[in-house]
Formats: C-alpha cells, structure tokens, sequence
C-alpha cells in the first residue's frame, strides 16, 4: 500500500457473502425467477410464497453439501462403494424461519450418524426467530402473546411452553452477567429499585428489584447489576451481601454513590467503601417532594426549589430552605419535610463543583432504564417466581442498553458499550482535583 495512505473499510464476512450472491445471481436470473412465479401465481411472501421457496431451496442444498462432507463422496459417487456408510432416502420437518414455516427434506445416512449444522437434530428454528422471541419478549410480552403473534404474522405454530424454553437459555447469560467483571474504581455508582409484583407459597407481595449502574472513568454507564430483594425490607447485612459481590467483582473504590433512601445501604457502604461519599439522588429529592404539592402550584414551587439544589453553601441552601417554609409551608408541610428528612444526605452535593453537580443531577440514562423496566413489568401483573422476574428484567435491561452487556464480561470497542456522560470531561477535571489519586487516570 503507498505510504500516507490508509485502509479502506474492512468488509465483514456477512457483507462479502452478500457480495459474492449478487455477483453470482445476475439481473436477468432475477427478473426471470419474479417472472416465473408471477406466470404460476406465487405471491412473494407466506408459506407458498416465494421467498419459502428459496428458502426451502437453500437449506436443502445446505443439507446435501453436509451429506457429501459427512460421507465423503458426492453422490453417484463409485468411491463410495465399500465405505461402510451411504445416503438412505430422506425425512421431513418443518423449520420455522422469519419467511414463515418451511418444509424440508433432510438426507439420512444408513449409520444414522448424520448430524447437520445448518439446522440441527430436534432444533426447528433458524435465522432470528430465537432472537425476534426474546425481543419481543423483553418487551413485555407474555408467552402466549408472542405465539399468537407468530401464528398471525408468520402463519407459525409455536406453543407457549416453547417460547418459555427459548427465553429460559438466558439463565446462564444472567448467572455469568451477574458475575462478570467490574472497573476497579467508579467515580459514581446509581443504586435504585422498581417495584414487581412477585408470588412465593402461594402469596403474591411486592418486592424490590435493586439496579446498581456505575460510571466509570471514561464517563461510560453500565448496569453492574441486578438483585430482587426481600419483600420485609432490607438492612445492613443485606446490603452488604450486596456490595460485597460488587468488592469481589473487582470495584475497590466508589467515589460517590447516589441512592435514595434504602434502608441499612448507608451503613454498609461505609463498611464495604468507607471513603465513598453517600449522596441522596437529587432528582428523587425535588420528585419525592413534589408529590404533595397541586398540579397548580407545581410551577412555583420548583421556581421555589431550585435555589436549594443549586446554592453555592450550606448556609445559602438553607436559607433558601427557610424561604420555602414560609411560602409554601403551611399548604404544603410534606413538602418541606422531604427535605428536612434528607438534609443530612443532601447537602455533599454542594460542596461539589458545578461540573460534578451537572454529571450528578443528570440521570436521564437511568430515569429512562427505570421507566422502561415498568413499563414492561407492569403488563405482566405479578410472576410466578423470582427467577422469572430476574429473566424479563434482564431482558429489558440487555433490550435498553444493547448487547453490550452480553453475559461474558467481554470490553467491546469504545462507543458500543454502555451510555455516555454529557459534559463528561469537565466532571472528570473536578473529580481529579477533589478525590487525587483514588482516581485512576
């Protein structure tokens, strides 16, 4: 290659395949495959449409090409005479593929050791339809509705109790997400919780499904995480257990960790991370608050908040404090409450740059995760277990995020993992000044 000049793009191996079929099949072959079946009525799509037909075709010739690797000798072949196994006729099942079900003929050897790759023994779907089920699965989408919509869009005869098997194979992609490896310091960790509605012994309670995501140095977000807790509450011990499998995960040190009034967290993340500064998730704060305040007076009183949250000190926020509780105070005493209850956990975020403060209060990423995540929860009124409410929840999240976090702990290329931080840089500036070298630059 002449110096100075750069690679063109890498061609990936699906696009080559791509390539060679078009420069195999030429135009005219085409037009004269559309007008053939034009002349016999064959739509293009359905079950006899013509795309199946291709279909049908290609896994068959599939099937043969196998057939002469798995024996060694095309057929016709006299270099087979003798070998101690042949060709011994065909059998018939039908495959499910997005072009609708498709009946093949698959090639049988007399030894019966024929096993093909393309679709193998007591497999039945090819192509995305594993992937299209967990899809719109994650999606919030019941067994039933998904066979229902397979049946009407694909003309496909897919049971439930299948449906449920193929959602069932991520079990081992949560069990190795849940344990994969962690960035050894994050400047900040989110811990929230939705609610799910799960049933145990027969008793359907509410339990909290905890999110753990985690900023790390490169401003990148990822959800370290995924527990369902107990529907009496937690504490300490529980959050430890908690924290402790994010410790031996990898994560030596949080910077900051926003959380909103778990409780028993506090304390253990002082055990687990005892320089980490514990910080009540401001968002939650003014949300919390404005719950006990009209839907017309809901624009005042935030004109009213903002001071607080962004006051220059502790005495500027409490002032404005003050100013709130005579205004709005006697109409409105939950309001000031609120915050008076969460004082103590508030106000870290103001000894805080206003680079820091900006990075904190934004959590667009994980507000939208959170919304999602009850969005698809809320169709299914309560599951049958906790295993099952883990698996839609994963779902959701792998859906959410992208495969990115795919069960093997595996550092994809910048740019295709997690969401990135606006005004990141000039955070990374500010935590570099206030915590030295606790980060790792």
């Amino acid at each position: 290659m002449p110096s100075g000049l750069s690679p063109g793009p890498v061609e990936l191996p699906e696009q080559a395949a791509a390539r060679r079929l078009a420069e195999l099949v030429s135009p005219a072959g085409i037009d004269q495959i559309l007008a053939d079946a034009e002349q016999a009525g064959m739509s293009l799509d359905g079950p006899d449409g013509l795309i199946n037909a291709l279909t049908k075709a290609v896994i068959e010739r599939a099937y043969g090409a196998e057939m002469e690797d798995h024996l060694g000798y095309v057929k016709g072949d006299p270099a087979g005479n003798g070998s101690g196994n042949s060709r011994n006729g065909f059998s018939s099942k039908t495959v499910i593929t997005s072009a609708g079900p498709v009946r093949v003929d698959v090639p049988r050897d007399r030894n019966g050791e024929f096993n093909p790759k393309i679709v193998p023994k007591g497999k039945r779907r090819i192509g995305q339809i594993d992937d299209m089920i967990l899809s719109l699965y994650a999606r919030g989408m019941t067994t039933r509705d998904i066979a229902a919509h397979l049946g009407e869009v694909y003309g496909a005869s897919v049971s439930p109790e299948l449906i449920s098997s193929v959602t069932d194979v991520v079990a081992d992609e949560i069990t190795a997400w849940q344990n994969r490896p962690t960035e050894r310091v994050y400047p900040i960790v989110y811990i929230d919780a939705i609610m799910v509605k799960i049933r145990t012994e027969g008793v359907v309670s509410n339990r909290p499904a905890y999110i753990v995501t985690g900023v790390d140095v490169e401003g990148v977000k990822n959800v370290l995480g995924l527990w369902i807790g107990p529907s009496d509450g937690e504490g300490a011990a529980y959050w430890q257990s908690v924290l402790n499998e994010l410790r031996n995960r990898g994560t030596e040190d949080v910077l900051i960790v926003c959380c909103d009034g778990l409780k028993g967290l506090p304390e253990a993340i002082g055990t687990v991370w005892p320089k980490a500064i514990v910080q009540t998730c401001v968002v939650h704060l003014i949300r919390n608050s404005m719950k006990f305040v009209s839907y017309g007076d809901r624009k005042a009183v935030a004109k009213a908040l903002k001071p607080i949250y962004t006051a220059v000190n502790e005495a500027a926020a409490k002032s404005s404090l003050e100013h709130l509780r005579q205004q709005w105070g006697k109409k409105y005493p939950g309001l000031v409450d609120v915050w008076e209850r969460a004082w103590d956990r508030f106000i870290p975020f103001l000894e805080f740059h206003p680079a820091i403060r900006k990075v904190i209060y934004t959590t667009n990423a994980i507000e939208s995760i959170n919304y999602q995540l009850r969005k698809i929860t809320k169709t299914r009124g309560h599951f049958p277990s906790e295993e099952s409410a883990m698996k839609l929840l994963y779902l959701g999240i792998r859906n959410i995020s992208g495969r990115h976090i795919d069960g093997e702990g595996r550092i994809r290329a910048k740019g295709e993992r997690g969401t990135g931080t606006y005004g990141w840089k000039a955070a990374l500036n500010a935590f570099a000044v206030r915590f030295g070298d606790r980060l790792p630059i």
